[in-house]
């Protein structure tokens, strides 16, 4: 049986900057305050599992039985056809250096496998995001939200955060790194899984 969130305070359990601003326009008309993990001095879990799902669940599951309080996690990634679906849950990874994140390294890096495979065009790829709303008790609610589109290149647009500039949605003319981010939020693969959680937990 589906649970509502009927709480004031809500954990966002992530550290990245560009998901907790998102996270929190979206929640803003809910007057429900949010704090981050990362203010909380949280640690970040392991991410040990090989689906969207899991890895939403072991982050949320953690920040709510360190705080008691509610958690809502997210894991999202692009997933290109060409590449056999990679990134994927390992969008993150492919950024990763000894001094933080590059993302400009790794859409490089995305551009230059689909070029050595000759992949055709259009680039098929989608964005995922997957939320997890978790409970000090252990219950959770999941949803799950997918844009399709395709990767182009260059590289375009400064708005956005992660590989927004190479992705260009179905049907759209501007890449998320493109648009503005009040147009993305309406429309990305979170938004869409948000528009699942709110109907279902906070409707």
């Amino acid at each position: 049986m589906t649970r509502k969130f009927d709480g004031e305070k809500l954990v966002i359990a992530s550290h990245n900057k560009g998901k907790l601003r998102e996270i929190g326009d979206l929640l803003a008309p809910f007057g429900v305050s949010v704090v981050s993990a990362g203010e909380l001095g949280l640690d970040e879990p392991a991410e040990t599992e090989d689906t969207f799902a899991g890895n939403a669940r072991i982050k949320a599951h953690y920040a709510a039985s360190e705080t008691g309080l509610p958690a809502l996690s997210d894991d999202s990634g692009i997933m290109v056809d060409a590449l056999d679906g990679d990134p994927g849950v390992y969008t993150a990874d492919w950024a990763e250096t000894g001094q933080g994140r590059d993302f400009a390294m790794a859409m490089t890096k995305v551009w230059t496998q689909l070029e050595e495979r000759n992949a055709p065009e259009p680039r098929n790829a989608a964005f995922y995001a997957t939320l997890c709303l978790a409970w000090p008790d252990g219950h959770d609610e999941i949803f799950e939200g997918r844009v399709p589109g395709r990767v182009v290149w260059p590289m375009r647009g400064e708005n956005g955060f992660g590989f927004d500039p190479i992705f260009l949605p179905d049907g759209e003319t501007q890449t998320f790194g493109e648009m503005d981010p009040a147009r993305k939020h309406a429309m990305s693969h979170r938004a869409r899984a948000f528009a699942k959680l709110v109907e279902t937990c906070f409707g």
